[in-house]
């Protein structure tokens, strides 16, 4: 049976691209959490599975050649619905997953246990995942620890994400870097238009800065005095 599609699935999956982690090269941080996975929840197959428009693809995989099955037939579609781990004892008593292609032909599935990656926004972008190609269940400690680590998968996902916000926060201030054309007299700086804008309308435009106001010390002095200039002369002159 095919999962249905999540209502907010256009915010998911613009979520899910934040992270630039499709396609992307395996690493040894991600595949020690999967091999924990399938140790602790002692099964042949344990999956980082993240599920686009079309595929699950699997950033991580214990006991599976395959990098990527049709969203169709994953069982991750199913669990990405829900915000508790999706549990299926017995795939061959389930009538969503009796006829299902990942379990009448290899790997031939009868174990799941799928423990969504969400998002500090909620949007469920995958699952950890343990499987095995016989009946079981998990116990309250090995679901505990499962839960634990889907935190620590998401966890470096956030990192992946925040360091590709970086670098793109770097591209763009390399567009401040060199020669800028700025007027001696109002400070203004002159796009590439032609048009002079005010420095905060510059720099906003090719950053993700704000800007607050205030006065520094300095200014703050060059008007203090006249006013307790004009604030003596006209003590005097009361007098």
């Amino acid at each position: 049976m095919r999962a249905p599609i999540p209502a907010n699935e256009t915010q998911r999956l613009a979520a899910l691209r934040e992270y630039h982690v499709l396609d992307s090269a395996p690493e040894q941080t991600y595949d020690d959490l999967t091999a924990l996975a399938a140790f602790i929840c002692q099964v042949p197959i344990a999956l980082i599975s993240l599920v686009d428009e079309s595929r699950q693809w699997f950033k991580s995989r214990v006991g599976l050649k395959r990098q990527e099955t049709p969203r169709d037939e994953a069982f991750c579609a199913h669990a990405i619905l829900q915000t508790e781990p999706l549990i299926v004892r017995d795939a061959l008593k389930d009538a969503r997953f009796v006829d299902n292609a990942l379990v009448i032909r290899p790997p031939h599935i009868r174990f799941y246990a799928g423990f969504p990656l969400t998002t500090s926004e909620g949007f469920n972008l995958g699952t950890l995942c343990a499987i095995d190609r016989r009946p079981r269940r998990l116990s309250d400690e090995q679901m505990r620890a499962m839960r634990s680590l889907s935190r620590q998968v998401m966890a470096l996902l956030e990192l992946r994400r925040a360091s590709a916000h970086l670098a793109e926060a770097l591209e763009h201030i390399k567009t401040l870097q060199g020669l800028l054309p700025i007027c001696a007299w109002c400070k203004r700086i002159r796009d590439d238009g032609g048009y002079w804008n005010q420095v905060e309308t510059y720099v906003m435009a090719r950053t993700d800065a704000e800007f607050t106001h205030g006065i520094c010390p300095e200014c703050l002095e060059k008007v203090r005095p006249k006013k307790d200039g004009r604030s003596e002369s006209a003590h005097a002159e009361h007098s």
